[in-house]
């Protein structure tokens, strides 16, 4: 018999893939990287148009004093706001038929959209506050980079024109405030009603006026994450610069003045300064500056709405860091705890757990709160 042949190895699957040689990855990877630059710029190009109309809000929250001054063409004015455009008063054509009109106040940096727009689901108070009651909802986009004061006098402006215009559908004012917003709010409600609101001296200018009309078309004001006493980003920031200052070297005082430079809207977040005599005072800039007490006015029914990033909102982490950006004991306000306060304010509180800054914005407990106490 002839010998049996010996056996050879299996045939090489012609269709499994060859794999890549040591210089072929290193090509591929070359390559990546050649092309790293070039998808850089298109994601940022991409990110820039996704979010092109913060641009402006951000420039003029960080530096809008500055722009304001120099007559910057970049500078922000206060006004109602629609489809990406400022809208006269007497252009909204409010029907009479919805007698309640809801004002909606942006925070530092921010414009009307955060209150119409978001990604995904989210719920968007504005649009679903509208579809779902009778009530007509308004977008005011303002210079954040300016003092709060100079922001509350323009509001309780735009506000007097607004019930002018509009008394059938403004019998029912009510004002929502996100963070500086609800700054900017309390100050103009001390602008409009200094004969009548204001327990606190008020400036020479104003004493003797009548209150403005629109304070006896308010209601409700919510207060949606706002500093009331202060923001501890401000302080620490005010600290800061000032060590730099002290230390004096070269370095130090670049740093310094580079910080100095932010906006007097963000100045005026590390006590809450809502009145003018409180930056203009010589003591401003001391560590414990003099601050006007600004109580809230007869009337009205204040919602102080509340954000904790911790499950347990009564510890001390809690009080002193909120949400991220305001602490807790900072939104609920050491005013509106005052046990003195005339009987015909109303104060609520409400504190939702494990809520940052800026999913205040977009939560849908904080939402069912709003239609429930509209």
């Amino acid at each position: 018999m002839p010998d049996t042949p010996p056996s050879l190895p299996p045939a090489d699957d012609a269709s499994a893939p060859t794999p890549p040689s040591r210089w072929q990855k290193l090509g591929a990877a070359a390559r990546r990287a050649a092309g790293l630059p070039a998808t850089g710029l298109s994601y940022l190009y991409q990110t820039h148009l996704a979010n092109r109309h913060f641009t402006l809000p951000v420039l003029n929250g960080a530096f809008g004093d500055q722009l304001a001054e120099r007559h910057d063409p970049r500078t922000i004015q206060m006004s109602f706001r629609r489809h990406g455009a400022d809208v006269p008063v007497a252009h909204l054509h409010l029907s009479p038929d919805r007698p309640k009109t809801v004002v909606f106040l942006h925070g530092l940096m921010g414009d009307e959209l955060i209150w119409q727009t978001g990604a995904g689901a989210t719920p968007r108070y504005g649009p679903l506050l509208q579809q779902e009651l009778p009530v007509h909802c308004l977008y005011v986009r303002y210079n954040s980079g300016l003092h709060i004061s100079e922001n509350g006098r323009l509001l309780s402006q735009l506000l007097t024109e607004l019930v002018a215009a509009y008394p059938e559908a403004t019998r029912e004012l009510v004002l929502l405030g996100h963070s500086m917003g609800g700054l900017v709010i309390r100050s103009a409600g001390y602008y409009a009603a200094p004969a009548t609101a204001t327990a606190a001296p008020v400036s020479a200018s104003a004493e003797g006026k009548p209150a403005a009309a629109w304070v006896r078309h308010l209601k409700t004001v919510f207060l949606l994450g706002v500093p009331n006493e202060g923001s501890f980003l401000e302080q620490n920031s005010y600290l800061t610069s000032m060590a730099l200052r002290k230390i004096n070297l070269r370095p130090t005082r670049f740093i310094s003045e580079l910080m100095d430079r932010r906006s007097n809207g963000i100045k005026d977040l590390r006590h809450a300064r809502l009145v003018d005599e409180d930056w203009q005072h010589p003591q401003a800039n001391d560590l414990l500056p003099p601050r006007t007490l600004v109580p809230p006015l007869p009337g009205v029914h204040y919602h102080m709405l509340v954000g904790s990033l911790l499950k347990t909102t009564a510890s001390a982490l809690a009080h002193y860091f909120g949400d991220g950006l305001v602490g807790a004991g900072s939104a609920v306000g050491t005013v509106f705890g005052d046990p003195a306060l005339p009987p015909d304010v109303q104060v609520s509180t409400r504190t939702f757990a494990q809520q940052h800054h800026g999913t205040l914005l977009s939560n849908e407990e904080v939402y069912q709160y709003l239609r429930e106490n509209m």
